[in-house]
């Protein structure tokens, strides 16, 4: 993802959101006493223009204030990854987040009524309208002068960052990994190790494998080692995070899809609101049933949040539909407490063994969601050189690995590497980028994805295939041994088996109001209907679905649909 959230809804209010995937703060971990710049003698082929910086050539720092639309937390700027980005660069940032929680949206409106604008802004699903009041900088001119990492960075993806065909200017970057591998994935859906392993590792090819893998497992182990229920499935639906477990997994497991949001894309590149579709209409019938049968949680339509992690922690959910980033927090405390047989193996499971699981498929730059400079700037140059430092090697070892000889070593090789102590410190503690920095600084800005080595020969991020191996808990270890592999994901569709479009992720994208608010609507009917077709009976349900269909069509499905096929015609046109 990548915390990533795709968008935010109250049964009261549309909410205004964009993101999947992703998306997060992640990071590694690392003893939180060094502070100071990096020492970056193993960083060697780097661009860093930000050298000639009047203010770090001083000592002098220019304060820049950031609104991030993610920000759950203070951002005091003071960690030691931070003071020694400020070091490098004579800037530091001043963070605002959204008033009232998650959704930028009301944010973004009274800036926009008070022409009041932060320095460098990353405005997820309100970016569209910055850029329409004209409150967002073009960056190309500045890029060209002094974004030479960045341009190294996105390569040949670069003209993907421009607006439109129309208007080609640059107003965002992107706050998603340019390229790489994928080494590890949450998959499809999750299974705890404990139930897999109860079936000798066999990967469930169909909803009724996985029905029959969680029944078996639950009548033989009915409680935890505490005495509480097993739960075969749970959602977390009762706010924003409904998109994650209810609404994505129907379009990655019944269709097959990649991760556009709320859309699939035919292959004539024509975009349908994906709960039209009768695959998903199935998947939702066999959620009826579970519910019905009591293998999905009775409360997945009212619990909150904290009361899915909680139950996430104690070890009881058998399975869930969710990205790692979401339920991290939960996997956490399983794994200090040395659980992990309760924690959970990502899997490819589609609806059918007909249909490919993408969850390693390469769709693309992600674009129309990121950092931009806005018009009200008090030092816009100051502002691209703060940007493309970050994207410099320097940059990007020192967000991602943290400080050398604190957070990470260079072996007789030159590469660098991380102690078990600080791998088992990043993977245990919750708090461990706040703490350290490592990682907490890195998203929304712009970032190499997993496996793109440097000119050292490292890795930029500390995900790579040797890694990930080598980090693997006991579980992990097992499970690739049983299938003969060296990774998880080698048990998946491979990305060679996809071909990469010529459009971006669609729920990145900055949409026009109108379309926006046509969304919105659509997204508040579905998320109530959804649930009501999943918690009514079975004899209800198809019932129930037509009248969302329905619903649906009244409140501008088809428009909403005819605009979106013509909003990727736009940006496939960028490329072609």
């Amino acid at each position: 993802m990548k915390k990533r959230k795709i968008g935010a809804l109250l049964l009261s209010a549309a909410l205004v959101v964009s993101m999947l995937a992703g998306c997060g703060n992640s990071g590694t971990d690392s003893n939180t006493g060094g502070t100071g710049a990096t020492d970056n003698s193993s960083n060697t082929g780097d661009t860093n223009a930000t050298g000639d910086s009047s203010a770090s050539a001083s000592g002098e720092v220019i304060e820049l204030t950031f609104f991030n639309a993610d920000a759950n937390q203070d951002d005091p700027w003071t960690d030691p990854v931070a003071e020694a980005i400020t070091q490098a660069t004579g800037v530091k940032l001043k963070t605002s987040r959204p008033v009232g929680g998650n959704d930028e949206s009301e944010s973004v409106a009274l800036m926009i009524a008070e022409q009041n604008y932060p320095d460098i802004i990353f405005a997820k699903g309100s970016a569209g309208n910055l850029i329409d009041a004209g409150a967002m900088m073009d960056m190309t001119d500045l890029i060209e002068q002094y974004g030479p990492n960045i341009k190294k960075l996105y390569g040949d993806e670069f003209e993907k960052l421009k607006q439109s065909a129309d208007d080609p200017a640059i107003y965002q970057l992107s706050a998603y990994a340019v390229g790489g591998t994928k080494f590890k994935d949450a998959g499809n859906l999750q299974v705890q190790w404990d139930a897999l392993k109860a079936k000798d590792y066999q990967i469930p090819q169909s909803l009724e494998e996985l029905e029959a893998l969680i029944k078996d497992y639950i009548a033989a182990n009915p409680t935890t080692d505490e005495g509480l229920d097993k739960i075969g499935i749970s959602l977390s639906t009762a706010d924003w995070h409904w998109l994650i477990t209810l609404g994505n997994p129907a379009g990655f497991i019944a269709d097959g899809a990649p991760d556009n949001g709320q859309w699939i894309v035919t292959e004539n590149n024509e975009g349908v609101y994906k709960f039209r579709s009768d695959k998903e209409r199935e998947y939702f019938r066999w959620l009826c049933r579970m519910f019905n049968e009591g293998i999905l949680d009775p409360d997945f339509a009212t619990q909150t949040h904290e009361d899915y992690i909680a139950k996430i922690a104690s070890g009881r959910v058998v399975c869930l539909m969710d990205k790692d980033w979401d339920y991290q927090d939960g996997e956490k405390v399983l794994k200090a407490d040395g659980k992990y047989e309760l924690t959970y193996a990502g899997l490819p499971t589609c609806i059918d063994a007909d249909t490919k699981c993408p969850s390693l498929m390469y769709q693309g730059l992600t674009t129309g969601t990121g950092v931009g400079i806005t018009t009200s700037c008090k030092d816009p140059v100051a502002a691209i050189k703060f940007i493309d430092f970050l994207c410099s090697d320097e940059g990007q070892v020192l967000n991602k690995w943290g400080i050398e000889g604190v957070n990470y070593f260079i072996d007789e090789e030159g590469h660098r590497y991380r102690t078990e102590e600080e791998i088992k410190y990043s993977q245990e503690d919750a708090d461990y980028s706040k703490k350290t920095g490592v990682g907490f600084h890195n998203y929304p800005f712009p970032s190499y994805g997993d496996g793109i080595l440097d000119p050292t020969g490292s890795t930029y991020t500390t995900t790579s295939k040797d890694a990930v191996i080598n980090e693997y808990n006991v579980e992990e270890k097992a499970a690739v041994e049983a299938w003969g592999v060296e990774l998880i994901v080698d048990m998946f569709p491979q990305p060679d088996e996809f071909e990469t479009p010529d459009y971006s992720p669609l729920w990145a994208y900055a949409m026009p109001l109108e379309f926006t608010e046509i969304v919105d609507k659509l997204d508040e009917v579905a998320w109530s209907a959804l649930i009501k077709c999943v918690t009514g009976t079975e004899a209800e349900f198809d019932a129930n679905y037509d009248k969302m269909i329905a619903d649906l069509e009244a409140t501008g499905m088809s428009d909403a649909e005819a605009m979106m096929t013509e909003i990727i015609a736009e940006k496939v046109a960028i490329v072609q």
